[in-house]
C-alpha cells in the first residue's frame, strides 16, 4: 500500500477558497468540490475565518 502525500496550499489559496463560502454563498461541500480538495480542508479554513 502506497503513503498518500500530503498536499500543502498558500495562505492566499486558503483565503481564497474561505471567501467562497463566507462571501460567495457557497457551502462547503460545493467549495470543495469545485476547488477539488477534501471538505475537511476546507471546514478548517473557514473556521480558521482567514483575514
Amino acid at each position: 500500500m502506497t503513503k498518500r502525500q500530503r498536499c500543502t496550499f498558500s495562505s492566499e489559496f486558503k483565503v481564497d477558497a474561505a471567501s467562497l463560502v463566507l462571501d460567495q454563498g457557497y457551502s462547503k461541500s460545493e467549495a470543495a468540490r469545485s476547488l477539488d480538495i477534501g471538505d475537511t480542508a476546507i471546514r478548517r479554513w473557514v473556521d480558521l475565518d482567514f483575514p
